[in-house]
């Protein structure tokens, strides 16, 4: 017999073994019938701790524990196990357009059964890229090929290593986590509510990924740049085949064709979409995304309001999710990074963007998060509908949106330094004379963010924080600090593929998947997307 069962705490007692396998006990009892009480052997009864959340509502700091409980069964059978990843024979392989969740995730799935990845990653290896990342803010210069967003591990490899994630109908999230566990992740992260691998970890575990990837057959090829796609015609139309790429190194130029191509780009592989919009447009769709700022504060403060002036180790670092509707969008908070850093995530020399992180300990002196409104296609100004018809994809025209806006923050920055504004300031329209200390190592220039960001976009921040702040008493104060812009939340573009097969709907042969071809958001639900493509991969191959 297994059921679950449900214990609540107060965090000083998060330990206390005695008191949780009373607790334990006393539940099971009640889950019984008076028939299986009569049968019941305490001896028989075995717990598996599941998961753990923080409750801080109502004024009052609990721990909810969640355990597998069984009678008379062995815990250790209903594990899940790990995929057996076989040598690839190299009879059938599938180039995979970049290293991210999505790609990486999907070269194991392929090796299950035995078919090859052939991984092109535009940017570096991890040792590389951390060096290339260190320049953006301590010589002012962004390598657009390895940085922040591009790289081994895509995005999410130096900018936090978040695991949670709502999308548990797009496939397992236990067996990813467990994946990331077996590659060197702390085991907590297979319990606890919120999960997070840190920035500071995250590097090494996909190391090791690439590592499987290469010991069984599969290839990766770093500072690879995808210039074009290898496109046949045949009676049924156009079917991909391979792709054409250039060494950013030494600007040689390859190719390479396979049974299939997977596009895992992420979110700020804009080039991509440019190569589609020539080569086939109809591939593309406009989509919904999002941008606003960051904002920062002292994590005193953020622990202090959601823990209800509550301290305790145990608690560690406060989280918050805030969303409200203002004038018909969605305003939210985005990538909430306690005892975190702000850092700068821009792709290119002539734009400035930002992003947030949290290193595994999340003990840095502030807490941050992305607040956004959403942006749907027919938010658009008409200049860029204009613009992106003029280039042959109307589709294109948010991508052009959000360029603009990164670039204007490029105008009121200084190099990499970012425009910033005290929260209080930028409610009351002016200017701030000085700025409070922040994480954000690139620098900062005073801005009136309200005078340059998209009125659609400052006139609802403007209004949501108003609304935040009556959840969250106190998140308006003089110490609050917006950093500017945050735009990659997601894509504003989608490459389209058939709800069954995940085969792209004008281009056969090719399958998207993740964030950049606009089917998830995060690290999990992209790796759960990458699993998704690459199994219908295989069943196709195999058939």
């Amino acid at each position: 017999m297994k059921f679950q069962i449900d214990v609540t705490l107060s965090p000083e007692d998060e330990k206390n073994t005695a008191l949780i396998n009373k607790l334990i006990l006393e539940k099971t009892l009640e889950k019984l019938s008076p028939q299986e009480k009569k049968s019941f052997n305490k001896s028989e009864l075995k717990s598996v701790f599941v998961k753990k959340s923080i409750d801080a509502r109502r004024g009052k700091v609990k721990f909810h524990l969640r355990y597998d409980v069984y009678i008379g069964e062995d815990p250790s059978q209903s594990e899940n196990a790990l995929p057996h990843w076989k040598k690839a024979d190299g009879k059938k392989s599938v180039i995979i357009v970049g290293s991210g969740p999505a790609g990486l995730f999907g070269a194991l799935k392929l090796l299950e059964s035995g078919i090859k990845p052939i991984i092109i990653e535009r940017g570096s290896k991890t040792d590389e890229r951390k060096r290339d990342i260190a320049a953006i803010s301590t010589k002012d210069t962004v390598n657009p090929n390895s940085n922040y967003c591009f790289g081994e591990g895509g995005a999410g490899t130096f900018s936090d290593g978040k695991l949670y994630t709502r999308s548990n109908k797009r496939g397992n999230i236990q067996s990813v986590l467990q994946i990331f566990n077996y590659f060197g992740a702390d085991k907590k992260i297979l319990t606890d509510a919120h999960p997070h691998i840190g920035t500071d970890r995250l590097p090494q575990i996909i190391n090791a990924m690439r590592n499987k990837i290469i010991e069984c057959g599969g290839e990766v090829h770093f500072n690879s740049l995808v210039t074009d796609f290898i496109i046949e015609q045949n009676a049924t139309g156009p079917v991909a085949k391979g792709v054409i790429f250039k060494n950013t190194k030494d600007e040689s130029e390859n190719q390479i064709t396979a049974d299939c191509v997977l596009v895992a780009t992420g979110h700020s592989a804009s080039d991509i979409y440019s190569i589609f919009a020539r080569r086939a447009p109809d591939c593309l769709e406009a989509k919904t995304f999002a941008a606003g700022v960051r904002v920062e504060h002292p994590r005193e403060l953020i622990d202090s309001i959601q823990f209800h002036g509550k301290k305790s180790e145990n608690l560690g670092a406060a989280e918050y999710r805030l969303t409200t509707q203002v004038d018909g969008r969605g305003v939210y908070s985005f990538c909430m990074c306690p005892g975190g850093f702000v850092v700068s995530s821009s792709s290119s020399a002539d734009e400035i963007v930002v992003n947030g992180m949290s290193a595994a300990k999340r003990n840095s002196r502030w807490s941050n998060a992305a607040i956004v409104v959403e942006i749907r296609p027919e938010d658009i100004p008409q200049e860029f509908t204009e613009a992106a018809k003029k280039m042959g994809c109307t589709q294109l025209a948010g991508l052009l949106f959000r360029s603009k806006i990164e670039q204007d923050a490029k105008l009121n920055g200084n190099g990499q330094a970012a425009p910033a504004q005290r929260l209080k300031d930028f409610l009351a329209n002016k200017k701030s004379k000085d700025l409070p200390a922040s994480s954000f190592t690139a620098g900062l220039v005073s801005s009136n963010l309200g005078e340059w960001l998209p009125k659609q976009i400052s006139e609802r921040l403007k209004k949501g924080f108003e609304e935040f702040n009556k959840n969250m008493k106190g998140f308006i104060c003089d110490d609050a600090l917006l950093i500017a812009p945050e735009t990659r939340t997601s894509t504003p573009v989608r490459i389209t593929r058939d709800a069954d097969s995940l085969e792209c709907t004008a281009l056969r042969g090719l399958y998207p998947a993740g964030e950049g071809s606009g089917y998830s958001g995060g690290i999990v639900s992209s790796a759960m997307d990458g699993i998704r493509c690459c199994e219908k991969i295989a069943e196709k191959l195999k058939s």
